[in-house]
């Protein structure tokens, strides 16, 4: 059972099969959202995601930015992510035409950024735009 189904601009249709969230600045002890700490986030976030679900494809959508404070302290300035970070496998039919479509499938591990703690339908978040054909792994049922 799918948790949510995606039409790419493409026509191809995938489906979130697990998905995991977390606060974007949870555990976040001194500073203040910035790019530098950004850019960590980032990074982690892809290493979760490659932890997650090892043998699989990562994909990071980027990420929507806002700059909520014009004043900048020793990091530079203000620079906020959205609050939830977002880890999903997706799966859809194989890519290759060369693969039965009775045998085969094909997954790909997206990681990306959203605002409240719904499951995806895709709008608003970039996931319509993943390249799943240049990206997505095909693996035998």
């Amino acid at each position: 059972m799918s948790l949510s189904r995606i039409l790419l601009p493409s026509g191809r249709s995938i489906e979130l099969t697990e998905v995991r969230m977390a606060s974007t600045y949870g555990g976040m002890l001194e500073g203040y959202p910035c790019q530098p700490v950004n850019e960590i986030k980032l990074r982690g976030l892809l290493r979760t995601a490659e932890g997650a679900f090892p043998g699989t494809p990562v994909h990071l959508v980027s990420p929507s930015r806002e700059y909520p404070d014009e004043s900048a302290g020793a990091f530079g300035p203000v620079e906020v992510l959205p609050p939830v970070a977002c880890v999903g496998k997706f799966r859809s039919a194989a890519v290759s035409c060369e693969h039965d479509p009775v045998r085969y499938r094909s997954v790909l591990t997206v990681a990306w950024f959203q605002h409240g703690l719904e499951v995806p339908s895709g709008d608003g978040l970039g996931l319509r735009d993943v390249p799943w054909e240049d990206l997505a792994q095909d693996y035998e049922l």
